[in-house]
């Protein structure tokens, strides 16, 4: 990745962070332990991916998956949402600060992650922080849905919303 590439990338980091936490402030805080269907995650738990994902990254980053796949299951997110949300701000620096220090032969490096079902394969720290970036915009369509299903507002993301139009 050169300095552009990386630039350009955490310009659009810094821009997808503040439109991701537009959406989980806007989340009613009364109904965290909304859940759509049996199988899906509680709007707490779905929040409290963005954390995970940052810290999962910073452990992909240093190839800890080159040694072992993670194993157990991930720990329950915080009981308060100012919490979480103080948490994901933390963890969002943290990660902006590796991917910011890093050089452009650090980014172009191989780590380990999964490309399949119980499959280890590479990628390159900057094809990983992509990656990681478009899941959180994933994740946030995800959450925008929660927030419209339990009547939430929900704010303008790239353009207008029912909530919050332009004209």
């Amino acid at each position: 990745m050169s300095a552009r590439g990386k630039q350009e990338f955490l310009e659009t980091y810094d821009a997808e962070h503040a439109r991701t936490m537009k959406v989980l402030k806007a989340y009613p805080t009364d109904k965290l332990d909304f859940r759509p269907h049996p199988k899906a995650k509680t709007a707490r738990e779905l929040a409290f991916v963005f954390i995970l994902e940052r810290y999962l990254g910073v452990k992909v980053w240093n190839d800890e998956f080159a040694k072992s796949a993670p194993s157990g299951t991930p720990p329950a997110p915080p009981e308060n949402w100012d919490e979480l949300l103080a948490s994901l701000e933390k963890a969002s620096h943290d990660f902006r600060d590796l991917v910011s220090s890093a050089s452009d032969e650090t980014l172009s490096e191989n780590v380990h992650f999964f490309k399949g079902p119980k499959t280890m394969g590479e990628i390159s720290r900057k094809d990983w922080v992509w990656f990681l970036l478009h899941d959180q915009i994933h994740h946030r369509g995800q959450f925008s849905v929660y927030l419209r299903m339990v009547d939430g507002k929900v704010p303008s993301i790239y353009g207008p919303s029912g909530d919050e139009p332009w004209i």
